[in-house]
Parts: structure tokens; sequence; C-alpha cells
């Protein structure tokens, strides 16, 4: 009898050895993710990822717990991330800066505190406040549209850019897109404004462009809103020398419109998909539950979008 009741604890010590949590799991994380609020269809997305992820994570990981802060401005977000520490008790954070300068030091100041740090898309100013970072390919998201523009204007013409918001990839995109510009001195960019990655800041700066330049023919406006913003103050204007409009991010009107050949003006697009939000945040979640950290970068591929791929990257599902 003592045989059997030993042979039985054995057996039930052997399945729960089983069925047991693997070890990683035991490991308590609170994540918080601050990003910018849904001011323009790109962030639109990064919030829609973000609470997806937060929605299948902590489904299937018992000891997570997400909590999603967005913000309306880089103010905001710094008072956030207090909260996050103060009242959340968060041990990991997933920051999508609002601005690179303005959010370095509250970023630090949570780091500093023993909080492990990923950092998405818009880099801080100084990366010594980070574990890891989380991006798209903001280089080739400059290179590509250059390489692409000289090729369809044969190395010569007029240009026009838009700036998104003063970050550190936007410096990246824009260094990309004026050292392949340097190979082609006949193409002449006539100015570059910042216009925020919105399509009503977009529309203000062209019609500036529109005043002042007589002569353009194509614009980089670097985001798919602002290409629209664009499109509509060409399509005010009444001017016809401008022959190509780029945008950038793959925005599923845009690449409705590249699919169906509506507008002979959008020719191209470069893929930089809000999903890496999603990303990210599984990456660094799954990571610290197995108390490991993340490679310090981690660059999703950018590609250039035409006609023939288009469909490859068209999602009618998502917000963006």
């Amino acid at each position: 009898m003592k045989s059997i009741i030993r042979r039985l604890t054995l057996t039930a010590a052997a399945l729960a050895a089983l069925t047991a949590v693997p070890a990683f799991a035991q490991n308590k994380v609170v994540l918080g993710v601050a990003i910018p609020a849904a001011t323009h269809g790109f962030t639109g997305g990064i919030v829609f990822w973000a609470n997806q992820a937060k929605k299948d994570l902590e489904k299937a990981n018992p000891g997570l717990k997400v909590i999603v802060k967005t913000a309306a401005n880089a103010a905001e977000q710094a008072n956030q991330l207090q909260d996050l520490m103060a009242v959340s008790k968060i041990n990991t954070l997933v920051v999508f800066p609002f601005e690179s300068a303005a959010l370095t030091k509250p970023v630090t100041e949570v780091h500093n505190k023993g909080v492990y740090v990923t950092v998405v898309d818009r880099g801080l100013t100084d990366t010594s406040a980070q574990d890891a970072y989380v991006s798209g390919d903001n280089t080739a998201f400059g290179k590509i549209p250059a390489e692409y523009l000289a090729k369809v204007m044969n190395g010569k013409g007029n240009l026009v850019a838009m700036r998104g918001i003063a970050t550190t990839l936007d410096n990246e995109r824009m260094d990309a897109f004026n050292g392949v510009l340097k190979n082609y001195p006949e193409m002449k960019l006539l100015d570059a404004k910042y216009a925020n990655w919105n399509r009503d800041d977009a529309f203000k700066v062209m019609q500036d462009y529109l005043t002042r330049f007589k002569e353009i023919d194509a614009v980089w406006a670097a985001d798919d809103d602002m290409a629209v913003g664009v499109l509509k103050a060409i399509d005010q204007s009444k001017r016809t020398d401008i022959k190509i409009v780029f945008g950038g991010a793959g925005a599923k009107g845009m690449i409705k419109t590249l699919i169906d050949g509506k507008d002979p003006r959008i020719q191209a697009n470069v893929s930089y998909s809000p999903k890496f939000m999603y990303d990210a945040i599984k990456l660094t979640a799954e990571a610290r539950l197995k108390g490991e950290k993340l490679p310090a970068t981690y660059i999703i591929p950018s590609v250039l979008i035409t006609k023939e791929n288009a469909s490859k990257f068209y999602f009618p599902d998502s917000p963006f």
C-alpha cells in the first residue's frame, strides 16, 4: 500500500513538473506604454497596435500587466511617465517619444530608477537612457524616395520636401535624402520645412511653396498624411507642373490609389508600418518575462512599394 501511495505521489509530482508554467512566466512585469495620441493616420495605427499588443499579451501571460498611455504633446507625455512610475509602479517601459529632445530627460529619470526602457521609432538625444531601440529603417525611408525621384526625373529638376517633427528619425531621413541628392547636382531641393506629419500643416506648407516657387517638378512629402495635404493644395492651385508626390509609410488609402492608378502623381511609396509598435511591446514583454534583454538595436527594413508589389502592402482593415 505504501508503495502504491509513493508511486502515486511521484506520478503527481511528475505531472506537476510537466504542466508547470515556465519559470520566466513567474516574473511579474508591469509594462508601461507611452505613445502619442492618434493625431494623424500613422499615430492612429500606433495606438491601435499598442492596444492590440496589450490585449494579446495579457491574455497569453498571466504575469504581465500592460498600461497604455496616449499623449497629445511632449509635456503631457512627460507627466504620464511620472504617473507610470509613481502610481502604476512600472518596472518596464516602452516609449514612443512625442519629441526626441523634450522626452530625453524624463525617460532618463525613469531609466535611472531601474526601469528597463525600450525606445521606439523617435529616438532620444541621449541613447544611454535606453536599454533597447526598435524602429523602422529611417535611413532607407529617406534614401529610397530620393533614389526613385532621381531615376524618374532623370537626375534633374526642382524639388520641395516636407519634414515631420524635430526628432532623431526625421534627421536620419533628411540626411539620407540629401545624401542621395549630392550625387545629382542638377536636382535642386528648393526648401524642406516641418509639417509635423499632419495633413493640415502640410497643406499650409505646400501653399507657401506654391506661392514662392513657380516651377516645382516633384514633392517628397515624407508621409502619406502629409501627402494628402500636399495634393489638396496642388489641386486647389490648379498647378500642373508637379508630376510626382512621394509620400511614405504605406497608408492604405495611398496604397489603394497606387494599385488603382487613380492619380498619376502617386507612383511609388516606401514601407514603414506602425505595426512595429506591436512588435516592440511583444519583444520587450517576452524578454522581461524571461529576465532577458533585447539587442541594443532592432531595425525593421523599409522597401520600395510600386504598383507591381503594392498588393502585398495593402491592409484594408487597418486604421492606417
